[in-house]
């Protein structure tokens, strides 16, 4: 998922922290009062598409999800089981499971039979829980299969940066996971409220930014706090400038713990997030989420930093409310600190994966390749507002400006977080990064405090995984 560098995530353990939060949560199709996305009925009612890869045999396969039918993901997922169904007599068996799925149902089935053909995930998380423990096949044969638009096949339609990198390999070198949804994360404001914000080009920029804010009355940078994941963006963001691609994964998996301290860049990093908190929403570490996402969508604070779903869980929000309020979304990067040259945009892949123990690849596989007919694949930007592996699809307004910064070639890709995430499963993140990172949030311990217990915590850690 980049152009260039990214490391290897080869942590394992079944405690993996999924996504709890984020990725266009809610339980309308893109909205229906206000705030409807234009083209969601269209595209629910649209003909389906005809189907190139036709199972010989399986008449039908099971499907794990990490949506819930009432999400917009899962109504595009509905309209194309339905359409997969018509074309080629398959029926899908689907569990709507949502984000826990994982830790709470898949992992503790991979010892038995009882798991699914087909299941979905962002590929740190799939790799971490799944496929480290030998939970995954390849689905290399998939990108050779047509999408039903000619002689297109997976791999024709596809951009290769969605799929192409290390954390995409199991041990033997193979894919184990086909995309079809692009993440990414960046700054959000309202241009009806706060102007068209250019991209800020120095950290003094964006901070001066977070004081016009409070001199106009208004709280700089909403925080829902109480999502570890979320906590995360400010100080990951920062370091990945200073040590570029791998370079945190590479401390996080130091064993001696004494990367943190040698590499100056990660102190620096620890010193301009230490900047942040001031400007944080009264409240960001005692409400619990999404509240504070909703007081930016009410117009309480500036600033919102968070993945590329803000839009759409943001609009659900408001339309819920029922008042009419509509925001006219922005968006920008975090510049680069002063001695940084790393110019990084982080992305992330969710895809589907096919179990090792799966009684059905042939249909799921064939219903991967189905999924990515353009016919289909456009529900997610026009239903979900997200973003797609593929080029030739539209691009939400809301989002062209994160889409332009992981279209940059200038930029340095990198994985979300650097894949910290899932070292040891997610243990490391939690064991180690996380109470560091609050503290240094909360302002109880010093930069150079959080470096050395990133070294210290992270020595014990490891020591303690034998």
């Amino acid at each position: 998922m980049r152009v260039g560098r990214l490391t290897t995530v080869t942590s394992a353990t079944a405690g993996v922290a999924l996504l709890l939060a984020g990725c266009g949560g809610g339980d309308t199709a893109g909205g229906t009062g206000e705030n409807a996305l234009p083209g969601v009925d269209q595209f629910l009612n649209a003909p389906c598409p005809e189907a190139a890869a036709k199972p010989a045999t399986d008449k039908e396969f099971t499907y794990w999800s990490m949506w819930t039918a009432d999400e917009p993901q899962g109504k595009v997922l509905q309209k194309a089981f339905k359409c997969f169904q018509e074309k080629t007599g398959v029926k899908v068996d689907v569990q709507w499971l949502g984000r826990k799925a994982y830790t709470q149902n898949l992992v503790p089935a991979l010892n038995t039979d009882a798991v699914p053909d087909l299941f979905d995930q962002d590929v740190s998380k799939v790799g971490a829980a799944v496929m480290t423990p030998g939970g995954t096949q390849s689905v290399d044969d998939v990108f050779a299969m047509k999408v039903g638009e000619g002689d297109k096949t997976v791999k024709d339609v596809l951009s290769p940066s969605s799929y192409d990198f290390p954390q995409n390999k199991d041990r033997e070198g193979h894919n184990f996971m086909v995309p079809y949804t692009i993440q990414s994360s960046a700054w959000w404001f309202n241009k009806d409220t706060a102007g068209d914000i250019q991209q800020p080009k120095t950290m003094d920029e964006l901070i001066g930014l977070f004081d016009k804010a409070k001199a106009d009355g208004k709280a700089a940078i909403s925080l829902d706090g109480d999502i570890p994941f979320y906590n995360m963006y400010f100080y990951t963001q920062l370091a990945e400038r200073y040590v570029g691609a791998g370079g945190l994964y590479k401390a996080a998996t130091d064993k001696t713990g004494q990367a943190w301290k040698t590499e100056p860049g990660f102190l620096k990093a620890a010193t301009e997030t230490a900047k942040l908190p001031k400007y944080f929403i009264d409240g960001w570490d005692a409400a619990k989420f999404p509240q504070v996402q909703q007081r930016w969508a009410d117009g309480d604070s500036r600033f919102l930093y968070v993945g590329s779903w803000a839009p759409s869980e943001t609009r659900e929000y408001l339309d819920k409310q029922g008042a009419g309020t509509k925001i006219n979304y922005g968006s920008f990067q975090f510049p680069m600190s002063e001695g940084a040259t790393h110019d990084t945009v982080e992305q992330m892949s969710i895809g589907f994966s096919v179990t090792k123990k799966a009684k059905h690849p042939e249909a799921a596989k064939a219903f991967i390749a189905y999924f990515l007919n353009k016919d289909l694949l456009a529900g997610i930007p026009i239903v979900a507002d997200n973003l797609v592996p593929r080029a030739d699809l539209a691009v939400p307004d809301d989002l062209k400006q994160v889409k332009a910064a992981l279209d940059d070639p200038k930029k340095e890709h990198v994985l979300q977080y650097d894949g910290i995430d899932g070292v040891a499963g997610g243990k490391w993140q939690t064991d180690v990064f996380d109470p560091a990172d609050i503290a240094l949030l909360k302002g109880q311990i010093t930069p150079q405090q959080f470096v050395d217990q990133l070294a210290t915590k992270g020595a014990e850690f490891w020591k303690n995984q034998g």
